[in-house]
């Protein structure tokens, strides 16, 4: 069994992490990533799908400063 002990800094964000998650998985052609057991996924693919997750959060924030909005 496997044991997460990531926790989202925001409550209630787990839900749109995950949706967030497989849209991006979709993306990088990962089709099946939802019912995929992630334990027989290359570290690699795994890596790809939250590396690109993070660089998109990135730019997200990026944009919202230059917009001169706030990151809260």
């Amino acid at each position: 069994m496997a044991r997460s002990t990531n926790k989202p800094a925001v409550a209630g964000a787990k839900n749109f992490l995950d949706q967030f998650k497989y849209e991006v998985a979709s993306e990088l052609g990962m089709t099946n990533y939802q019912t995929v057991d992630k334990g027989q996924l290359t570290s690699r693919e795994n890596g790809y799908v939250g590396g690109y997750m993070t660089r998109k959060l990135v730019q997200f924030a990026e944009q919202q400063l230059m917009n001169g909005g706030t990151l809260k």
